[in-house]
């Protein structure tokens, strides 16, 4: 480790959130500035540093220092106190007061703050609230420095610890010291590993009780994670064996604590005597409350409806204009007598053409029908294709951001006799636990998805229980329509589902185009250049079509030569060759760039996944305004962290959108992601135009992998047994 001692000028960028910095650095003694990246918790322009890291060269900003890790070294001198305070580091002391307090205490004027506050009234022009004010800011300041300081000798990253104060303000060491599993449990981001290592660091024993509860929360959190409900008891006692070293029969002691202690629940197996499955209280609750709620719905007999055949036949026909095939007319015949149902289906089976019959018949029949979808995205399609008001899940629900829960409930109730809901595969147990407690049991629930689709990315994978419980009437649409089954993409796509070799055809004739490509490459970089330039140029010049509004490339990975990390970069290179406006790290944001939000914003109005167009950059005011469908939204600097370029995204966000033409790499690289549902799942995105770019080995791999569908969870079991 390199170790340099100076001055810190001024801050280009801080992330708010981690405190991620990039900053000009002046070294003591020398006129020479450096650039220096890294986590800086708690220092202004201004403060003097010893800053420990290593010299690294940037491809696009050249050398610049790592920060490792830090240290304040607070200034001695009169002169250099008062420099130090007039920063602003310390809130409620600017220029004026910094000069008056130094004047009456000279270079004592640290240690009266640190140690006798109150002396702070003796100054002109602070009275004792003032006093009080500036007390209470140099504590926090200080409890910062120290934690930091905490945190760097303990083995916790830096990053954590704006988050950590944030949680529990000056008592955070104390805090740490009484209870450092707690920093798992509490923060988000510290893992039960990073709390381990503090743990020991502090001499807790490796068969401490708290080691060993900790670490069955982290295994639980982990298969939540990657979309579990619960996890076999067996499971646990292996895994916290062979990783942590723990015995098993410390794990079931710590297991029935958490069970006596309500955070856990421990289920008996129903086909398996004397085995258990481990939920988190909020799962085993949710799942629990679907299944029960469901049961109870299609056990209440369907309000009887008056509505003959022909009659249906001439509504659809006068308000839609179409005429249903054989298979949709007796699905919605029969849906009509049904409390709660399923459609499915795949691509081209006409599921969107019966969602609006379906409430086209409903409201014949004076029946309120209300519609959602878990994204925004899928909310915005489904009322473009109904020309009807459709929302999200959790704006149906009026979710309340700031206390975190729903305004509609089981106590009050939405107002609707219909719920239909489109894209029902993305529905999680939580929020589908949530949806059904406020859907009136009086009231017909339709469920509408393709369950070959990925499942949610939340735990659960409802609509598959749903379906595969064969207690919920079910109707699935088999017929393709013959002029979706003329397309390649929908031909492939059932392929797919079937786990059948893609076909893929050349056209007919030389100026002929196809709707679906594969491009042979085994090479990641090569095929990432493919990927460009058919993004840049062959797409526009031979489809007509837009790089940056139509085109969306669709990747398994964020890192690679093929992830989302290096293609966003090469194709902003490419369909956006600008001077960068504004830089963070990792990112360059430009006017014009394809951007994608982040996390549901409900204030912004602006959802996890969403994709705009930058529209403007403003240095001066610091912010950026981002064009999503025609609406405007600003972002201040602060919260760039909600955006992220968007001309690659993962297969994942792309769920319950469509584009006219989606490039898709698959190489074995990704090996890991390579599933069935998931290459499934991008080439049903393409409406227009689909090219695959990779080996014919990875996608053999991908079309017999069927495996990660499968998820545990037991919601299929309660609704066979209900």
């Amino acid at each position: 480790m390199i170790q340099l001692s100076g001055h810190l000028e001024r801050i280009t960028f801080r992330n708010p959130e981690n405190h991620y910095t990039v900053a000009r650095f002046r070294e003591a003694g020398t006129r020479n500035r450096v650039t220096v990246v890294g986590y800086l918790s708690g220092v202004t322009p201004g403060e003097d540093l010893r800053i420990k890291g290593i010299w690294e060269t940037h491809p696009r900003y050249g050398q610049q220092f790592r920060i490792d890790s830090f240290d304040i070294a607070l200034p001695a001198s009169a002169e250099g106190i008062e420099r130090y305070l007039a920063s602003g580091i310390i809130k409620g002391i600017g220029e004026k007061t910094a000069a008056r307090l130094v004047n009456h205490f000279q270079k004592n004027t640290l240690d009266i703050l640190e140690k006798h506050p109150k002396r702070l009234s003796e100054v002109e022009g602070v009275g004792a609230a003032t006093a009080e004010r500036i007390a209470r800011a140099w504590m926090d300041h200080r409890a910062i420095r120290e934690l930091m300081r905490f945190l760097q000798a303990h083995g916790i990253h830096v990053s954590h610890g704006p988050r950590i104060f944030q949680e529990y303000g000056n008592e955070a060491i104390g805090r740490i010291e009484s209870d450092p599993y707690g920093l798992a449990r509490d923060i988000a981001g510290i893992s039960f590993v990073e709390a381990d290592t503090v743990a020991r660091s502090l001499g807790l024993s490796s068969d401490h009780p708290e080691r060993a509860a900790a670490c069955i929360r982290h295994l639980i959190d982990k298969a939540i994670s990657e979309g579990h409900v619960c996890v076999p008891e067996n499971r646990i006692l292996r895994q916290s064996a062979e990783l942590f070293q723990i015995s098993d029969q410390l794990t079931r002691s710590a297991l029935v604590d958490l069970a006596d202690a309500e955070e856990m629940i421990l289920e008996p197996v129903d086909d398996s005597p004397g085995e258990r499955v481990v939920y988190p209280k909020a799962l085993h609750r949710a799942e629990t409350g679907v299944a029960g709620k469901l049961a109870a719905m299609r056990c209440l007999p369907a309000e009887p409806v008056d509505i003959t055949p022909d009659r249906i036949t001439e509504e659809i026909l006068q308000r839609l204009a179409i005429r249903l095939s054989d298979e949709q007319f007796e699905v919605l015949r029969q849906m009509l007598s049904h409390r709660v149902a399923v459609i499915t289906g795949g691509p081209g089976t006409g599921k969107t053409t019966l969602i609006r019959s379906i409430t086209i018949i409903f409201e014949s029949l004076g029946r309120q029908v209300l519609l959602a979808a878990p994204t925004g995205r899928a909310a915005r399609r489904l009322s473009a294709v109904t020309r009807r008001q459709a929302a999200t899940i959790h704006k149906l629900l009026g979710y309340n951001p700031i206390e975190g829960g729903f305004e509609k409930d089981r106590d009050d109730p939405l107002e609707a006799d219909v719920v239909i809901v489109d894209e029902a595969s993305m529905v999680d147990t939580l929020l589908m636990y949530h949806l059904l407690q406020a859907v009136p049991l009086t009231a017909t629930l339709i469920l509408v998805g393709d369950m070959f689709q990925l499942p949610s990315v939340g735990p659960g994978n409802v609509l598959t229980d749903i379906i595969g419980s064969e207690r919920i009437r079910t109707f699935e649409l088999t017929t393709v329509f013959r002029q979706a089954a003329e397309s390649p993409i929908i031909r492939n796509a059932h392929r797919v589902r079937r786990g059948e070799p893609l076909v893929i055809e050349p056209p007919d004739y030389p100026d002929e185009r196809s709707e679906f490509y594969f491009f042979e490459q085994p090479d990641p970089a090569r095929a990432a250049a493919m990927i460009v330039d058919l993004c840049q140029h062959r797409i526009p010049g031979e489809f007509h079509l837009d790089p940056r509004q139509d085109i969306q490339v669709l990747t398994p990975m964020h890192r690679g030569e093929v992830g989302t990390v290096n293609l966003n970069h090469r194709l902003q290179q490419a369909l956006n060759p600008a001077a960068a406006a504004i830089d963070t790290p990792g990112c360059a944001f430009k006017s014009g760039d394809k951007v994608m939000h982040l996390r549901n914003n409900y204030q912004k109005e602006v959802f996890n996944g969403d994709i705009g167009i930058i529209r403007s950059i403003d240095n001066v005011r610091r912010r950026l305004t981002v064009d999503f469908d025609g609406r405007a939204v600003d972002y201040t600097y602060d919260e760039l962290a909600e955006l992220s370029l968007a001309y690659a995204i993962s297969v994942h966000k792309a769920q319950g959108s469509e584009y006219p033409a989606v490039v898709v790499p698959i190489m074995t690289q990704h090996y890991i992601l390579l599933q069935r549902n998931l290459l499934y799942t991008a080439i049903t995105r393409g409406k227009q135009l689909v090219i695959l770019v990779g080996t014919r080995r990875a996608l053999t791999i991908a079309l017999k992998n069927d495996k990660p569908r499968q998820r545990m969870t037991g919601l299929a079991r309660r609704l066979m047994t209900q």
